[in-house]
């Protein structure tokens, strides 16, 4: 069976993308690197990984059972980013909600950098 491309749109394989750094197995280089493997975690429901890589200073407005709810419910279908900076990520996630409604999640990240480490801090929603 090939290899499938990556959740994130990066047209490499999802096992030399995104699927290292949601295993631990590297940490992603960039903040656009995290929050592309961030967007497939929520395809692949990494609910773990996701936690993990929210800072802590927000990280108690995200709770790991209604992140993989919010993930487990949608259909994920794609992942456009429109603008990145060192430190932000502005995207649009593309999916079909639980009714089967085509939806847009539109975000402005924001990422900090700590010990050689990226982390999600919070994002401004249009």
């Amino acid at each position: 069976m090939p290899a499938m491309n990556c959740y994130c749109g990066s047209e490499k394989t999802f096992d030399n993308c995104c699927e290292p750094y949601i295993n631990g197995i590297q940490n992603p280089p960039t903040a656009e690197t995290l929050m592309r493997s961030r967007y497939s975690a929520y395809c692949t429901q990494a609910g773990d990984y996701l936690v993990a890589t929210t800072h802590i200073s927000t990280r108690k407005f995200h709770s790991k059972k209604d992140i993989l709810e919010w993930s487990k419910s949608n259909q994920w279908l794609k992942l456009e980013v429109l603008n990145a900076t060192e430190n932000t990520v502005e995207f649009k996630a593309y999916f079909l909600d639980n009714r089967l409604k085509a939806t847009v999640h539109h975000e402005k990240s924001t990422f900090v950098k700590e010990d050689g480490r990226w982390f999600y801090v919070d994002g401004v929603f249009y």
